[in-house]
């Protein structure tokens, strides 16, 4: 008889003390739960198996990313109804039957053992990062987390990221693309960060390039940007050799603990600061600050985490730990405020973008599953899977106000207070006019210079 559906969903309701909000599709053909709900499919008994042995966030990823199980029906009703329930983190790492006490759950864990089988737990998919040893956030581990997580296959990224190469929250407005959107941010960036021509810009984390190559080539300035990720450097720079401005960007593979050759009239840092660390966070902070010329400018771009009661009991998000980035830390905005004024910054501005992540996430799970074939071909089913569960995921914890996002706008003061600041700071938000109006300009000192040649 098939009934393994309708055993799961009794021991789920059982379990959790609620009725199972999907429905649910077994390995043997069975269903049950809510008509009308979207499927939680469990392809293989595997993957229960999976969940006796690491209950919770780790067990249902490993059963994800192998493909034992799936979703048929919209992903992200899916998961906001199980968030709370399922997709909670299993903190202690103990199986469930070392973990059972009362004669229910024992019972209960007879139950699943009859059906997933009383084997030894099934070894985790290879995308998962294994077990490391020794401190956090060492130079040599920094670049073992990066290289996990970016150099996976550029032609992958391009799939899922779009032309703009850009993989930080884009800048939304009535009518914008993604492309329009992430070229915006990148204007607001260099427009706090009031770049002009012949100053020098530092990019930590420049990525694939792009930062560099809008304030290079739409505001003038010289470049240098850092990255742990050699792919990542290598595509740049070929971008940059295409867009004509080698003479004006430096791509390198470098720590920001390893730049030496400050000072710098502005930094950008987007969506690097939560590979720091919560350890080394203040050493960042100390590094980034030395590395400008009094009155100049950081623009510090970083995701955020709520702040707990207890801050010991903050963790580490098992799923995005094994899968997505190593080691990486969230902390809350007013512990980034408080490192950086204490490294000697003024903070000037500060911005929530949390929306606008939450669009650009489901712009790129848009991507990703358009071009499905190619990314699993470019890396394998179980990165795309990673990549399409972290993100839509994470679009989720942004509209729901679980994490956010925020343009921290902080300047190096004087010695005798001045920052070159304006009395009332400008509108950031002007950025297509300018732009506009910055290339009617170029092309005016371009033909001038031009006329002044003599034959």
């Amino acid at each position: 008889m098939a009934d393994a559906a309708l055993r799961l969903t009794a021991l789920a309701d059982e379990l959790l003390g609620t009725p199972f909000p999907v429905r649910i599709r077994a390995w043997d053909g069975s269903e049950s739960g809510p008509p009308g709900a979207p499927t939680l499919v469990i392809r293989h008994r595997r993957a229960v198996r999976r969940l006796m042995w690491r209950p919770g966030e780790l067990g249902l990823a490993r059963a994800w990313v192998a493909g034992e199980l799936d979703v048929e029906g919209d992903l992200y009703e899916t998961m906001d109804r199980l968030a709370g329930l399922l997709w909670q983190r299993g903190r202690d790492g103990r199986g469930a039957l070392e973990s059972v006490r009362d004669p229910r759950l024992r019972a209960a864990a007879r139950e699943l053992v009859s059906l997933a089988g009383p084997w030894l737990p099934p070894p985790p998919p290879a995308e998962e990062i294994r077990r490391r040893s020794g401190p956090l956030h060492t130079k040599h581990r920094d670049r073992q987390a990066i290289s996990h997580h970016y150099d996976v296959g550029n032609d992958f990224y391009e799939r899922v990221l779009g032309p703009s190469m850009v993989y930080s929250c884009a800048y939304w407005d009535e009518g914008s693309t993604l492309e329009s959107a992430q070229r915006d941010k990148l204007d607001l960036v260099c427009r706090k960060l009031a770049l002009k021509e012949g100053d020098r810009l530092l990019d930590v984390g420049c990525g694939w390039g792009s930062m560099a190559i809008h304030a290079a080539g739409e505001f003038g300035v010289r470049v240098t940007g850092i990255t742990l990720s050699r792919e990542q450097a290598a595509y740049a720079r070929k971008r940059i050799a295409e867009e004509g401005l080698t003479d004006r960007i430096e791509i390198r593979v470098q720590d920001y603990r390893d730049v030496n050759d400050g000072p710098y009239e502005a930094i950008s840092s987007i969506g690097m600061a939560e590979h720091v660390g919560s350890a080394r966070y203040r050493e960042y902070a100390d590094a980034l600050f030395g590395l400008l010329k009094p009155g100049g400018r950081l623009l510090n771009h970083q995701i955020a985490r709520r702040p707990e009661k207890d801050e010991s009991a903050y963790r580490v998000d098992e799923f995005i730990d094994a899968y997505v980035f190593p080691d990486g830390e969230l902390a809350p905005l007013g512990r980034t405020v408080g490192t950086l004024e204490e490294a000697g910054f003024e903070v000037r501005d500060v911005e929530s973008i949390r929306e606008h992540y939450a669009l650009t996430l489901r712009a790129w799970v848009a991507n990703l599953e358009a071009h499905w074939r190619d990314a699993v071909r470019y890396t394998s089913p179980g990165r795309a899977r990673i990549w399409r569960l972290y993100m839509a995921a994470s679009a989720l914890s942004f509209e729901r106000n679980r994490i956010g996002v925020n343009q921290v706008l902080a300047v190096r003061t004087g010695s005798d207070g001045r920052t070159g600041m304006p009395l009332r700071a400008r509108t950031w938000n002007r950025a297509a006019d300018d732009r506009t109006d910055r290339a009617e300009d170029r092309v005016e000192t371009d033909r001038t210079k031009t006329d002044g040649i003599a034959p």
